[in-house]
C-alpha cells in the first residue's frame, strides 16, 4: 500500500483483486524485484544488528537509577507532524503527578507545556546526517548525559529500536509507543506508513520475528488500543502492556452550535496512501447519487493532494468535495460538520477520530486496527469493511437521512469519547509511572 499512488488505486475498488498476488507479481519489473531483494537484505541486517546491540548494551550499560519521591524523569523521541498530536500525548504524561520532567527530542517545534523541555539536534548535524539520524543521535547523546529514569520512542522503526538500545546503555527503563498498531510489525513492517521497511514491499517473516524479539526487550509497551495488545500477546510477547490513547481536551473539542453544521461529512488527516482517500471519494460519488446536495470536506495536506483533486474531478464529485488543506483550528471545522469518516487501511486508535467524536460527530470508519475500541457499531457510528465505498455510502445515507438517528449517534459519540478526556488519561499515567517506581 505504501508504494501505491492514487493514480494506481484510483479505479473502482475491487477487494477480490487484492488476493491476486500471483498475477500482480508477474507484472513487476526485474529492476523492482532487484530493488526489493536489496531492501530485504538491508532490513534483515538492520534488525539482526539491532538485536545484537540490545544484548551488548545490556551487558555494558549503566545501572538503573532509583526513582525518587519527586517523580520520574522521562525522555522521548518521535516525528510529530501535528501540534495537536503532541498535546494529546505529551500533555497528559507531563501533567502526571508522577512525572518530574519530560524531555522531548524532536526536529519539529514542541509546544510549550509545563515540565516539558524540548531538545533539538543542531542544524549542522541535520545538514550532515539528515533529520532522522540527527534526531536519534541527539536522543542517544542526551540520554547518556542526563540519565533519565525512562526513555521511549513513538513507532518501533526506528525510534523504538533506538530507545531499546539507549535505555540499556543509559540505565533507563525503555518504552515503546505503538502508535500505528500491529501494522508496524506485521509481515516485517511492510504495511506501515512512512516506514523505511515498507520499501521491501513483500512479506518477510524473518524480519517480523526479529521485530517481535526486539519488542520483547522493552520494559513497557504503550498501545493506542486493545487489538494491538492481543496481537502481541498471541505472538508470545509477555512484557508489560498499557493502553493509553492520548488525552483530548473536552473544553476545546465540544459539540458547539448545531445550527451551523453546514458540512455533511468531514475527514481529517494527512493525504497519504494508507488513508485510502480514494475510497472516500468513491463513497462520496455513490452518496451523491442518493443525496444530490451532499457536501464533504477533507482537512489536511500531503503528497497526494493534487492526485486526489484530479481524481475528484474524474469521478465528477469536485463540487461535492472541498480540500481545505492543513488547518490549525481543526476543532472549528469539526463543529461545522455532521459525520466523521475514516477510510484507512490501517490505524491504531485514531486521534482525529477521538477529536471528532468528542465534538459530537458519529464516526463511519473502516473496521481496522483499534477503531472498534471507541466506535460501537450501530450506537455511536458504524464499522465498515475496509475498501468498501458502496457500504460506506449506505451507512452515510442512513445517518444523513434520519435526523433522529443522527442526533442519537451524536450524543452517544460525545459520551463514549469522554473516556479519553485529558484528566482520565492523566490518571492512567499516574498509575503507570507509580508502577515503575515500585517495580
Amino acid at each position: 500500500m505504501n508504494t501505491e499512488s492514487v493514480a494506481e488505486i484510483g479505479a473502482p475498488v475491487d477487494v477480490a483483486a487484492d488476493n491476486k498476488v500471483g498475477q500482480a507479481e508477474e507484472a513487476v519489473s526485474f529492476r523492482r524485484r532487484l530493488r526489493r531483494c536489496g531492501w530485504h537484505f538491508w532490513v534483515r541486517q538492520i534488525t539482526l544488528w539491532s538485536l545484537i546491540a540490545i544484548r551488548v548494551a545490556g551487558w555494558i550499560g549503566r545501572k538503573r537509577r532509583p526513582i525518587g519521591p519527586e517523580g520520574c524523569e522521562i525522555m522521548l523521541t518521535g516525528r510529530f507532524d501535528s501540534a495537536n498530536w503532541i498535546l494529546a500525548h505529551l500533555g497528559p504524561l507531563s501533567a502526571s503527578k508522577e512525572c518530574k520532567r519530560l524531555y522531548m527530542v524532536s526536529t519539529n517545534p514542541v509546544p510549550e507545556l509545563p515540565k516539558v523541555m524540548a531538545l533539538y539536534p543542531p542544524k549542522w548535524l541535520i545538514r550532515v546526517m539528515g533529520a532522522t539520524a540527527a534526531r536519534l543521535l541527539t536522543f542517544g547523546w542526551a540520554a547518556m548525559r542526563r540519565r533519565p529514569h525512562c526513555v521511549g520512542g513513538f513507532h518501533l522503526i526506528l525510534n523504538g529500536i533506538t530507545a531499546a538500545i539507549v535505555g540499556r546503555l543509559a540505565g533507563a527503563r525503555s518504552m515503546y509507543f505503538c502508535v500505528g498498531g500491529p501494522a508496524e510489525i506485521q509481515d516485517g513492517g511492510v504495511h506501515s506508513e512512512d516506514n523505511p521497511f515498507a520499501k521491501m514491499e513483500t512479506v518477510d517473516s524473518i524480519v517480523e520475528n526479529r521485530l517481535l524479539r526486539i519488542i520483547s526487550s522493552f520494559d513497557a509497551i504503550v498501545t493506542m488500543g486493545t487489538r494491538a495488545v492481543t496481537f502481541f500477546q498471541d505472538r508470545g510477547i509477555n512484557t508489560e502492556f498499557h493502553v493509553v490513547s492520548g488525552g483530548i481536551d473536552s473544553r476545546r473539542f465540544h459539540a458547539g452550535d448545531e445550527t451551523v453544521r453546514s458540512i455533511d461529512l468531514i475527514l481529517t488527516g494527512r493525504l497519504v496512501p494508507i488513508k485510502r482517500m480514494d475510497v472516500f471519494l468513491q463513497a462520496v460519488r455513490n452518496l451523491a447519487e442518493r443525496i444530490p446536495n451532499v457536501h464533504a470536506t477533507i482537512v489536511g495536506d500531503g503528497k497526494l493532494r493534487e492526485e486526489l483533486e484530479r481524481m475528484a474531478t474524474a469521478l465528477g464529485v469536485e463540487r461535492h468535495v472541498a480540500f481545505a488543506g492543513h488547518q490549525n483550528d481543526v476543532q472549528d471545522w469539526l463543529q461545522r460538520a455532521k459525520v466523521f469518516v475514516l477510510t484507512s487501511d490501517s490505524e491504531g486508535l485514531s486521534l482525529s477520530m477521538m477529536e471528532a467524536m468528542m465534538s459530537g460527530l458519529p464516526a463511519v470508519v473502516s473496521d481496522v486496527g483499534d477503531l472498534a475500541d471507541l466506535v460501537e457499531d450501530g450506537v455511536n457510528g458504524y464499522l465498515v469493511p475496509r475498501r468498501s465505498p458502496e457500504l460506506f455510502a449506505d451507512r452515510l445515507v442512513e445517518l444523513l437521512s434520519d435526523e433522529v438517528k443522527l442526533t442519537s449517534f451524536s450524543q452517544a459519540a460525545r459520551q463514549s469519547a469522554m473516556r479519553y478526556e485529558t484528566q482520565a488519561t492523566i490518571e492512567r499515567w499516574n498509575g503507570i509511572l507509580a508502577g515503575f517506581r515500585t517495580a
